[in-house]
């Protein structure tokens, strides 16, 4: 006689939940981010339902915050924002998506999804882009001073640190954003800020040979 083969049983809350994206971000300047899109994919061999929750769900319109989806297909569930203020900038509300059998009650698996409100796409970037800037100095900076032979009588700047500055002369000497009469491509027009940030780092590689 053959055995007959069973499938394992689930335990509950240890399924995995894949969920793209893992984090919402909202604008409140572009009312296009107002409404995002979260994909839930369902890679196993049976039906899942599912369930949406927040911890703020006065400040969302989420559609279809229940659902089922067939094996080895996904969906996409619309959450939009609908209390763009500015008081609400920075704070991170969390959605929960919770998946079960479709025959079972309990809950075979969780996944928390952050969202957050920020005031400016453009303002963000520049912020990252700056704190990417100052990160790469900081560890340029730590490098040369790390690895430095002790035996050296006369020091002098690191190549890294020269060609550093380099970068920041020519990104000084190339054309500002709304120059239209420059021969140089657009993609290379640089903003205001970002040769502010180029000084900036100038008068520091400045310093820092001066001071060897």
């Amino acid at each position: 006689m053959h055995q007959q083969k069973r499938q394992p049983e689930l335990v509950e809350g240890n399924l995995p939940v894949f969920v793209f994206p893992t984090e919402l971000i909202f604008y409140a300047d572009d009312q296009s981010t107002h409404k995002q899109v979260l994909t839930l994919y369902n890679p196993y061999e049976f039906a899942l339902k599912f369930k949406v929750l927040c911890t703020t769900p006065n400040k969302y319109v989420v559609a279809d915050a229940a659902g089922a989806v067939k094996p080895q297909c996904c969906v996409d569930i619309v959450i939009r924002h609908r209390d763009v203020q500015s008081c609400h900038y920075g704070v991170k509300d969390k959605f929960r998506l919770q998946v079960s059998e479709q025959s079972q009650r309990k809950a075979l698996g969780r996944k928390e999804v952050v969202a957050i409100l920020l005031p400016s796409a453009k303002e963000q970037q520049k912020e990252e882009e700056e704190k990417r800037i100052k990160e790469h100095l900081t560890e340029s900076l730590f490098f040369e001073q790390s690895f430095q032979p002790e035996n050296r009588a006369v020091s002098g700047p690191s190549l890294l640190v020269v060609l550093l500055g380099v970068v920041c002369v020519a990104a000084l000497m190339l054309p500002t954003l709304g120059d239209v009469e420059s021969l140089v491509p657009l993609y290379l027009h640089l903003s205001v800020n970002q040769k502010l940030v180029a000084a900036y780092i100038l008068g520091l590689i400045t310093m820092a040979i001066l001071r060897t």
